[in-house]
């Protein structure tokens, strides 16, 4: 019997992986007797932020990624479609409704034996097998323990990350590759500003509107607002030491020239066009190694989504820059995946136990759900005798899998899945949309090579019949 820990999209993507194709579960999900400051149900699956999934056109990365889960067999994509709403192109649904079937589902199952308590490591014995699927807001006992067999440096409790952007939607007619003193190579991209330009941007930075702060952030128990200064102040502070950072807000709010004197400093630098160093320059760096995606050097901050893609759209080079992911500042734990685990989501220092959901560094509802899916099958193929096959690196789960296997030198950083994580097309294209197209087309290919390879394996094949 397999221990799955946790109750959310992972844990339930696991379970019900693992019980389609034979292999017995033991469910553990504390709700609803101990709850955290996000939940506010018993339901599995519980949608604590938004009620929607993403794209639905299979044209999409999340579409993309939503089409390979329903080929493996996906509890709650299916699910997810029986309860939709109106939603435009994004898969919305029935927070009720869905949370009440994805709970019956499970329930019923007969190879999945449901433990409404807390999980904690002393639960299991030595050579079981666990995939432990708590999410960011995992109890103390659960990320201590974590902690203690990843080693302390490789487990996060907060995420402080700046944006990310399309590579390819980089204005590099003003954007220039420089090191600084021409040191380094030119892995850095430079968005030179003029004064008058740098002086606009942080006007709009200090004024534009943030995300409040969350006592459950902080440490508190309450999910409420907390009271700036004082207790904004503590928390800063509390995220510094984690993270080694401060919102570009905070530091904007200090003088104007801060930013020119810190982490916009432009000195080393030589503006191509004007043969002279910039007043002020907004760097990027390589977020892979096939240097797709770009992410805003100590650009962490706290504002809406809405206004980072409005704000950092008035620095030069990145007027129509896509932001694949937006910058936060808020607890979110998670593993340091490129060196705590396998492929295969099984940690490195424990045989048997693997990480699933949110957890490995995935972010989102379908994401986390997609790693569920994917531990099931490995860990179903570990009861049988055998392992499972990898993804093609084309697919949407090969390429969300390859961020969280990316051995660069950069601070790993959670992702949701976008298209600078999918291979670039062995026949390259200037035209953006060509090159989706090549990449997409490659995706099924993919699809269709690794579902052979699953059907040819000791895997048994999700049974579609035993669960309701």
């Amino acid at each position: 019997m397999v221990t799955v820990v946790g109750a959310g999209f992972a844990g339930v993507e696991a379970a019900w992986a693992l019980a389609e194709r034979g292999v017995p579960v033991r469910l553990y999900e504390m709700r609803p007797l101990t709850t955290t400051p996000a939940h506010e149900t018993g339901w599995f699956a519980e949608l604590v932020c938004s009620n929607s999934l993403k794209s639905k056109l299979p044209t999409s990365p999340a579409g993309r990624l939503k089409e390979e889960m329903r080929a493996l067999g996906s509890l709650v994509i299916r699910l997810a479609e029986e309860h939709a709403v109106p939603g435009g192109e994004a898969l919305a649904v029935d927070r009720e409704r869905f949370g009440e079937a994805v709970t019956a589902a499970v329930v019923r199952h007969p190879l999945i034996e449901v433990r409404r308590e807390e999980w904690t490591p002393a639960a299991s014995s030595p050579g079981d097998t666990v995939i432990v699927a708590t999410g960011p807001l995992s109890t103390d006992p659960v990320s201590e323990w974590l902690a203690q067999v990843t080693g302390r440096q490789h487990l996060y409790f907060y995420d402080a990350v700046s944006p990310t952007v399309d590579a390819s939607t980089v204005d590099l007619s003003v954007a220039f590759a420089q090191s600084r003193y021409d040191k380094g190579g030119d892995d850095y991209l430079n968005c030179p500003f003029e004064k008058d330009s740098y002086l606009a941007f942080v006007e709009a930075l200090v004024t534009a509107e943030r995300v409040p702060l969350h006592a459950f952030e902080a440490g508190g128990k309450r999910d409420a607002p907390l009271s700036p200064p004082q207790k904004e102040e503590e928390f800063l502070a509390k995220v510094q030491y984690f993270s080694g950072c401060m919102p570009i807000e905070v530091i904007a709010e200090r003088g104007a020239r801060s930013l020119a004197f810190g982490n916009f400093k432009p000195v080393g630098l030589t503006d191509p066009r004007t043969g002279r160093r910039p007043y002020a320059a907004l760097q990027l760096r390589p977020e892979n190694r096939e240097k797709t995606l770009y992410s805003l050097v100590a650009c962490q901050n706290r504002l809406r989504f809405g206004e980072q893609r409005r704000v950092f759209r008035m620095v030069p080079g990145l007027e129509r820059a896509e932001f694949v992911r937006y910058g936060v500042i808020h607890r979110n734990t998670y593993l340091e995946a490129p060196k705590a685990l396998t492929p295969w989501l099984e940690l490195r220092e424990l045989a048997g136990v693997f990480v699933s959901g949110q957890l490995t560094g995935v972010e989102g509802y379908v994401e986390s759900a997609a790693m569920g899916i994917w531990s099931g099958i490995v860990t179903a193929a570990r009861v049988g005798g055998g392992k499972a096959p990898l993804p093609p690196r084309e697919t949407a789960y090969g390429s969300l899998l390859s961020h969280l296997q990316d051995p660069t030198d950069r601070p790993f950083a959670p992702m949701n899945v976008n298209w600078g994580l999918f291979p670039e097309p062995a026949e390259p294209s200037r035209d953006k949309g060509v090159r989706r197209e090549r990449k997409l087309a490659a995706a099924v290919a993919g699809l269709e090579a690794w579902l052979e390879a699953l059907d040819s394996s000791a895997i048994p094949a999700p049974k579609g019949t035993l669960g309701v």
